[in-house]
């Protein structure tokens, strides 16, 4: 496999052509954004840990019948994935409240949700990435009606499976984010990252933090909690 041109650089990952036809190869960056990349901080370990994450996480879905972007991990930093034309939304399921969804109903965090609450957010970093509704994505030309029925359909086959793979290791899936693309051949799949970079993750036990409100809110180190969330999904693997 070789590495070719580099094609895009994002807050998290650096994404390159290869040799191969329609396939890419993303690197996972030694870094930390929050606030729509207002705060920024490199802190050496977390690309090779989302990278390791993400694979073992994708890894499960497949298993479980969800086709995904992924290929298989290239190193500790580097994973190919399948190219596709990723859509302008990044998918939002909550589970229980918290963040800005517990600020913008003025609910407490941790109250369980009577059912998953799906949302969509217009991707443009000069926007902020505004929350928009299905007429919206109509309207912008992101996404057809058809294609809003798949994805929402995948976002909450995707949120079952990782309830249930998240309580299987002790940790309560608070809510998390998604991006989908399509194939050369039209298939939408999910596509992007699963990490605690784009999910809210608490110990079932303590509710402690697992995931990047840990940056976002100061609370501490990182690394100790992600090599936790890794810890913990290869420990269900074997």
């Amino acid at each position: 496999m070789e590495r070719k041109e580099l094609l895009y650089t994002g807050k998290a990952k650096k994404m390159y052509a290869t040799d191969q036809e329609n396939v890419l190869l993303a690197e996972y960056l030694n870094q930390a954004t929050a606030l729509n990349g207002v705060k920024k901080d490199a802190i050496e370990g977390k690309g090779r840990l989302n990278n390791q994450i993400t694979g073992r996480i994708f890894e499960y879905l497949a298993a479980k019948g969800i086709s995904s972007h992924y290929i298989q991990e290239l190193s500790e930093t580097e994973q190919l994935v399948k190219k596709v034309d990723m859509y302008a939304l990044e998918v939002v399921v909550r589970n229980v409240s918290a963040g800005s969804f517990a600020k913008r109903f003025g609910m407490e965090e941790g109250i369980d949700l009577p059912f998953p609450v799906l949302e969509f957010y217009y991707k443009n970093d000069a926007l902020n990435d505004p929350f928009i509704n299905d007429a919206h994505v109509k309207a912008l030309a992101v996404a057809s009606d058809e294609e809003v029925a798949e994805i929402k359909k995948q976002a909450l086959e995707i949120n079952a499976a990782l309830v249930e793979m998240f309580k299987k290791i002790g940790i309560r899936l608070i809510d998390f984010k998604i991006e989908f693309g399509k194939t050369a051949d039209g298939k939408i799949i999910l596509a992007d990252e699963i990490s605690p970079d784009t999910c809210r993750l608490w110990d079932i036990e303590t509710n402690e933090h697992l995931d990047k409100d840990i940056y976002r809110r100061d609370l501490g180190d990182i690394i100790p909690v992600y090599v936790e969330v890794l810890d913990r999904l290869n420990k269900m693997s074997k």
